[in-house]
């Protein structure tokens, strides 16, 4: 299953085009392998001029005082460790732990991230060495807003007392997880513009995929078979702790409220003839694990098979620890699962979704009339015309077209960016429309067929069901005048137009 998603994300791009995974476009211009070769040629090592080695690069980091930011001193890998190594042995959500900025929404989302090797070789080339033609300069691949990006960094990394300030590798030799941390650190405008996030924004940065939000206490009755087919789909999965006063329930059994964490598996085992589910989770902290049932030294461990309990129980302090189901939706408050295809979401792996992305925006007094349909202000909004057709063969559940609308920040600094409440209407086409842009006198006596809820994110994803026919789609914001690039993408079943 997993070729097949991977196919249809690549499917969005020329083969080799700018923006492609073979061909990323150069973040701020850089060109790695020029730069690196001038280097070499040089005998010089890197020293990154658009991120520098200084506290405007680090940026605010709260749990650190004015004082304790002056001694930060940024030091190469060597200068930590005598025989500093890129990667050793494979990449591991084990090898690294967090540290003093506050972003485990990413850092979960690396330590999800590493059980996907195909795609972690795409967002970390895997070639790069401290022994090899070093020049003190490495690269880093994320998803940007409908294309991919190579980010060039220098290997200066934020430290006090010589200790890193952020992530630190655990062996103290590995150093492909601090420098990765650095080059999305550089995306965000600083190590600061880091702090407070949510999973699916790394999930997408890392794949382009689809993102498929779940609040536990509202569930699906089928969200166990959802988490088992995301597991056989390698796709990333991750979950959050609720945070105020009712994340303090969970803190006598070992959990952080407010915090993120990596779902890393889920496994049925037979408890003294009882079937049990059970989720593995993943602190990015590396340790404070829960200690309820099935903890690591929970004895209900000796009521399953010893096949099953060798291959589960781990008495280690490493931050992963089992739970049933039911406790991980009472302590838990949402999860977030992404894959490049939406498969894992109806068991429906003979279909082969196919995809279609378009860019647009909305400018204020032109492009931009809100979301009353009433005025005719909202007809000025973009239109996407998109034709659907029928599934052919047998299909697994109803539910066809998956809309995604992702607004392009324009803000450098990631914590200055303010999202607008957004969402989309979708009317169906009368046989009699013309082409082009369509009038708002068309449809006046015809309801939306459908209206999203509006939300104030990156990214709105919808899944719906619609009959073969042509559908008229307007993003819109819902205060009218509210400037913004975004961009509009439909998954589906079958072959869908759009235009």
């Amino acid at each position: 299953m997993s070729s097949t998603c991977i196919k249809m994300v690549n499917s969005l791009y020329e083969d080799g085009g700018v923006g492609s995974p073979s061909n990323p476009e150069k973040f701020k211009g850089q060109d790695y392998e020029q730069l690196k070769e001038s280097l070499l040629s040089e005998g010089k090592n890197f020293e990154d001029e658009t991120f520098p080695a200084n506290l405007d690069s680090l940026g605010k980091i709260e749990n650190m005082t004015p004082e304790e930011l002056k001694e930060v001193e940024w030091l190469r890998p060597q200068d930590l460790n005598a025989d500093p190594s890129f990667v050793v042995g494979g990449t591991s959500r084990f090898d690294f732990k967090q540290g003093n900025v506050g972003n485990c929404w990413f850092l979960s989302s690396i330590g999800a991230l590493t059980f996907r090797k195909t795609l972690m070789a795409q967002v970390v080339p895997l070639d790069q060495s401290f022994k090899n033609d070093y020049a003190g300069i490495f690269h880093f691949r994320f998803w940007r807003c409908g294309k991919w990006v190579d980010v060039v960094i220098d290997d200066l990394l934020p430290t006090r007392n010589k200790e890193p300030v952020s992530v630190s590798s655990r062996s103290g030799n590995e150093f492909w997880a601090p420098l990765l941390e650095k080059a999305y650190a550089k995306v965000c405008g600083s190590y600061g513009d880091m702090i407070a996030g949510f999973l699916p924004e790394a999930f997408k940065d890392f794949s382009g995929g689809v993102h498929m939000n779940y609040t536990l206490t509202k569930k699906p009755s089928d969200l166990w078979d959802v988490m088992n087919r995301a597991t056989q789909c390698t796709t990333m999965m991750g979950c959050g702790t609720y945070g105020g006063e009712k994340g303090k329930a969970g803190d006598k059994f070992g959990l952080v409220g407010g915090h993120a964490y990596a779902v890393t598996g889920v496994k049925q085992v037979e408890s003294e003839g009882t079937k049990v589910n059970l989720v593995r989770i993943w602190n990015p902290w590396g340790e404070k694990e829960w200690n309820g049932d099935w903890s690591d030294k929970s004895a209900l461990w000796n009521t399953v098979s010893s096949d099953d309990r060798d291959e589960c129980r781990k008495k280690r302090n490493d931050g992963e620890f089992w739970m049933k189901m039911e406790d991980y939706c009472v302590y838990y408050e949402d999860m977030d699962i992404c894959c490049e295809s939406p498969n894992f979401l109806d068991d429906d792996a003979a279909c082969q979704w196919k995809c279609s992305l378009k860019e647009g925006r909305w400018e204020e007094g032109k492009s931009a009339g809100g979301s009353d349909s009433e005025s005719d202000n909202f007809w000025t909004n973009p239109q996407y015309r998109v034709r659907v057709k029928a599934v052919e063969g047998e299909s697994k559940g109803d539910r066809n077209v998956l809309l995604s609308l992702m607004q392009k920040p324009d803000e450098e600094y990631r914590s200055k960016v303010k999202y607008h409440y957004m969402g989309f209407i979708i009317y169906q086409v009368p046989s009699e429309a013309p082409k082009g842009h369509l009038p708002a006198s068309l449809f006046q006596d015809t309801s939306a067929l459908k209206v999203s809820e509006f939300c104030d994110v990156r990214e709105l994803i919808e899944f719906h069901s619609l009959q073969p026919g042509e559908y008229l789609v307007i993003p819109c914001t819902y205060d009218p005048n509210k400037t913004a690039n975004f961009i509009l993408t439909v998954y589906s079943k079958a072959e869908a137009e759009m235009e």
